[in-house]
């Protein structure tokens, strides 16, 4: 039997990393069933489990491969440099007012891990396998969160909405043969972007998710857990 082309392998797994975003959306359009019940535990449950996906994404998979490549200067930088970018697009989803901050969040952890999902395949495929299943954990509440705030409050509504959550799903495919095609010769900036995308995601989680950590109308409180996870990443090269 032909072995099925690695480009082709990369859009599967992205693919149904994608997918998960329009699962979330269709299961969030379920209002009408125990309508209470979505509005409480499964909100609050499927954000907890958001929560957990993206902390094994940054523990198990982004942070120890970028820190197999770079040395800790460069990786000080990429770290710290993910979370201060998002701290700025954070202040800019405030100022503006928009109702598509779950959107916008969510697309800033699905694009880069899709870009290095696709450029690492070559080198470690487990990892891209790994990395795949991780994205798809997190996609789904995410997708979930990310309808029920534009639904109702935005221009578009219905199967219309559901349809851009679609084509969202499609930017994997996307993003990961980008990587593929421009990256895969270039591990180190690979390493960047998953560290650059960790460091994100630890500022994202700390600001939405850490009552005692938030302050209305201050972003730079999480950086505080941004710094506090890097110096156990600096320590951790060091020992070893």
């Amino acid at each position: 039997m032909a072995r099925m082309p690695e480009w082709l392998q990369i859009v599967l797994l992205t693919g149904l990393a994608g997918a998960a975003i329009p699962l979330g959306a269709l299961l969030a359009g379920w209002e009408r069933l125990l309508p209470a019940w979505m509005d409480g535990e499964v909100r609050h449950t499927v954000t907890a489990f958001g929560a957990g996906a993206l902390l094994s994404a940054v523990a198990l998979v982004l942070v120890p491969e970028g820190i197999k490549v770079l040395p800790i200067p460069l990786v000080v930088l990429c770290f710290a440099g993910g979370g201060i970018v998002f701290m700025l697009l954070e202040i800019r989803l405030a100022r503006s007012r928009t109702q598509a901050a779950q959107l916008v969040a969510m697309l800033t952890d699905f694009i880069p891990e899709a870009i290095a999902l696709g450029a690492a395949f070559v080198s470690n495929p487990s990892t891209a396998i790994l990395l795949a299943g991780i994205m798809a954990m997190q996609n789904l509440p995410e997708g979930f969160n990310a309808y029920r705030e534009l639904a109702g409050s935005g221009p578009v509504h219905g199967r219309r909405l559901r349809l851009v959550f679609i084509a969202l799903a499609l930017l994997g495919p996307v993003c990961g043969l980008a990587g593929y095609g421009f990256l895969a010769d270039h591990p180190e900036w690979v390493a960047g972007l998953m560290l650059g995308g960790a460091g994100g995601i630890v500022y994202l989680m700390i600001q939405d998710l850490a009552p005692q950590a938030r302050l209305e109308r201050h972003w730079s409180p999480p950086l505080g857990a941004v710094g506090g996870f890097l110096l156990g990443i600096i320590g951790h090269m060091l020992v070893h």
